[in-house]
């Protein structure tokens, strides 16, 4: 949990100092982040599916 915490107000920081010289944010527009929010729960799901199937062959 702390390093989520850590990313974010790391990126937070980033995003100050970007705006602050008036450079454009480098951020993908919300269908990216949708998609990356969707691979990410995609790989935790399949790793619990893998270790409910090897609890079931114990």
């Amino acid at each position: 949990m702390r390093e989520l915490v850590l990313s974010l107000l790391a990126g937070w920081i980033i995003g100050i100092v970007l705006s602050w010289l008036k450079i454009p944010l480098p951020a993908p527009p919300l269908a990216g982040l949708l998609g990356l929010a969707g691979m990410t729960l995609g790989g935790w799901c399949f790793a619990l599916l893998g270790k409910s199937i090897a609890a079931l062959n114990h």
